[in-house]
């Protein structure tokens, strides 16, 4: 399966394939065209985090939160995460407290042009979700 979303991914769309690899395909394919792509245009693949779109932003959530909703995936650790992934990319109003660090990781990855390195980060944050929620 195709997913396919915008260019210069931070932390929010950085989180996606841990979801998707996980929970969804874990042979799927991410594809990242020019943020000038006419994305009501692409057919072949699933799009998200785009401007209009239905697994994008919807009021405090980010898209990362949009998909376990719909497939109604309710993995405490994924949950979890997610709450983690909402706080660093967006401003909530209760924000996990794990967020600003996160948010701060995926800029110094930026920043060092190490973007394809940033998923092994959220392989480690969901690593330690599923151990946090197997202590309660």
């Amino acid at each position: 399966m195709k997913w396919i979303t915008r260019e210069k991914i931070e932390a929010d769309r950085v989180a996606w394939p841990q979801l998707i690899k996980n929970f969804i395909d874990r042979d799927a394919e991410l594809v990242f065209p020019p943020n000038d792509t006419d994305w009501q245009k692409c057919s072949d693949g699933t799009v998200f985090d785009v401007p209009n779109c239905e697994l994008g932003q919807h009021a405090e959530d980010v898209s990362f939160n949009s998909l376990p909703k719909r497939l109604n995936v309710s993995d405490p650790a994924l949950l979890l995460l997610a709450e983690i992934v909402r706080a660093a990319d967006s401003h909530p109003a209760n924000p996990h407290h794990g967020g600003e660090s996160l948010r701060w990781i995926a800029a110094g990855f930026g920043r060092l042009g190490l973007t394809e390195r940033k998923f092994v980060t959220y392989d480690v944050l969901f690593a330690e979700c599923k151990h946090q929620n197997s202590q309660s």
